[in-house]
């Protein structure tokens, strides 16, 4: 049990003193970076499951169900 009580001791310790937390302007710039490339993802891969779609429903057309 001590084991686990030192690497929670530990784990604290780290949190606290070692890591750099970003400051919250640089927390609200990446949360607007993530959320822009979130929806530039989300456009390119609508957009190619429409294209996907269209051609295949041309191929589909073209050469009967």
């Amino acid at each position: 049990m001590s084991k686990f009580g030192n690497y929670i001791q530990e784990a604290y310790d780290e949190l606290v003193h070692k890591v750099s937390w970003p400051s919250w302007d640089e927390l609200q710039q990446t949360t607007v970076i993530v959320i822009v490339s979130l929806i530039i993802v989300t456009v390119v891969i609508f957009g190619m499951d429409f294209i996907g779609e269209r051609v295949l429903t041309t191929i589909y057309n073209l050469f009967g169900k």
